[in-house]
């Protein structure tokens, strides 16, 4: 049976991995959002908070002996590439990314709220204090997205209607 602190640190390897995703993933989103460009910068905004949020995911992980797991980062990035190509091809890429990305936004708030528990149950304050840094960035992103969905939608009906080449990114 694995104890608290194994278990930490398996889910810490979870979200190292879920962060570079993530970076695959706003990277990719960033490259291509060429006529949203309130839409881009917070996608490079937020790009920045992941990239900060992997170091400090990995400096916990440092902290208690270990590094990331070298097949949940290759997984990750092999979805996120396939993500990413995926969604090159749609017609409404910049709608169904304002969408992926709230959904996973949320997915990171679970992982960060249950790792919360974990670090206080092994008794590791730092890592709970690290956690508790990221889980309002990612609240904030999830939020930022909800807010902008009507806008980003209505704007993509509107210009698609029209028949314009800028709809899709």
């Amino acid at each position: 049976m694995a104890s608290r602190s194994e278990h930490l640190v398996d889910w810490l390897r979870d979200a190292y991995a879920m962060e570079q995703q993530v970076e695959a993933m706003l990277r990719a989103q960033a490259s291509r959002l060429e006529n949203y460009p309130d839409v881009r910068t917070r996608i490079e905004q937020h790009l920045e908070e992941t990239l900060g949020q992997q170091a400090l995911l990995e400096s916990c992980l440092t902290r208690l002996g270990t590094g990331p797991s070298l097949v949940k980062g290759m997984t990750g990035e092999i979805v996120a590439f396939g993500q990413a190509v995926g969604g090159m091809a749609m017609s409404d890429e910049v709608v169904k990314a304002a969408m992926s990305g709230y959904v996973f936004e949320h997915t990171e708030i679970a992982a960060y709220t249950a790792l919360i528990v974990a670090a206080h149950a092994a008794g590791d304050l730092e890592t709970r204090r690290i956690c508790k840094q990221i889980l309002p960035q990612e609240g904030e992103m999830a939020r930022w997205l909800l807010t902008r969905l009507p806008d980003l939608v209505a704007a993509y009906l509107a210009r698609s209607a029209d028949g314009r080449d800028d709809a899709q990114r």
